[in-house]
């Protein structure tokens, strides 16, 4: 399959990126959402990251003609025009089922459907749709520009064949692969998320205070931020969805949601999108 065209549904943090990333690497991208604001502010937030990228000289050609290749649309029946689609809607599975669902009957069958989920059973994802075999998880890490991988998960169906395209596709792209199967969490945030719930379990225990923690994670362990600061980056919410589901696959007690990150959630301290989270960013 010759792919020209991506489009990606969801115009968030991770669904703007994989489209940035997409342009910027020859490809015309189609991005979707709901209403024109939420893809009118995902294409300021690309102009701006792309003159950044510009001024380290990172760029190679002018952004400009990068955001050019992207076109937005609030109709999904406009993806019948696309070779390839990577779902980047919220990590929740109700919702993605909705947008799976339509998708699916929009699509030429042999096109490849990825999801960007970040926990979500793949193998059941794709159960949802009549092409199992051509859909596969195609996980970004964020931010999408900056970070080199992507973790490739097949489903109980995915076919040789899809994987192999996925990661061709990766690749061109400028990305670096790696294989994960369809357990809760996949790899990275089989690691990553007991790791920041751990960080929280240490702030309610009265451990150490959020910026203790951070530190001690970025001059001790050499991580670029710490887990509560990276918490908040994600997404309060998102962190304790992806517990939940981790939790919910293994029923192991070690992974079940720290009670303080339950009670930030309930709160509405969902971290940087929300003004507050581990630490307070109105006032930043």
């Amino acid at each position: 399959m010759d792919i020209k065209i991506i489009g990606v549904v969801g115009a968030g943090t991770m669904g703007g990126g994989i489209a940035q990333v997409a342009a910027a690497t020859g490809f015309d991208v189609l991005l979707h959402d709901v209403t024109p604001e939420l893809l009118d502010r995902s294409l300021k937030i690309m102009d701006k990251s792309l003159s950044k990228l510009a001024e380290k000289g990172k760029l190679k050609e002018d952004k400009g003609a990068i955001l050019g290749r992207i076109k937005t649309t609030t109709s999904l029946g406009d993806f019948k025009a696309v070779d390839f689609v990577v779902e980047a809607v919220y990590e929740d599975f109700e919702v993605k089922k909705r947008v799976l669902q339509e998708l699916d009957k929009i699509l030429a069958p042999e096109l490849i459907l990825a999801s960007n989920t970040s926990s979500i059973s793949i193998t059941r994802l794709a159960a949802l749709t009549s092409r199992p075999g051509r859909f596969m998880g195609m996980h970004f890490m964020n931010p999408v520009p900056l970070m080199t991988l992507v973790e490739l998960i097949k489903g109980i169906a995915t076919t040789p064949e899809t994987y192999a395209m996925v990661k061709a596709l990766s690749e061109k792209m400028g990305k670096v692969t790696a294989e994960a199967n369809d357990f809760p969490g996949f790899i990275a945030n089989r690691v990553l998320m007991p790791m920041i719930n751990e960080a929280v379990f240490c702030l309610m225990e009265g451990v150490g205070t959020p910026e203790a923690i951070d530190t001690v994670m970025k001059l001790g362990m050499n991580h670029p931020m710490g887990p509560l600061a990276l918490a908040d980056l994600i997404g309060l919410d998102v962190c304790l969805y992806i517990m939940e589901v981790i939790h919910d696959g293994y029923q192991d007690s070690k992974y079940r949601p720290c009670p303080l990150l339950k009670k930030y959630v309930a709160a509405g301290y969902l971290g940087r999108k929300s003004g507050r989270g581990f630490y307070n960013y109105a006032q930043a």
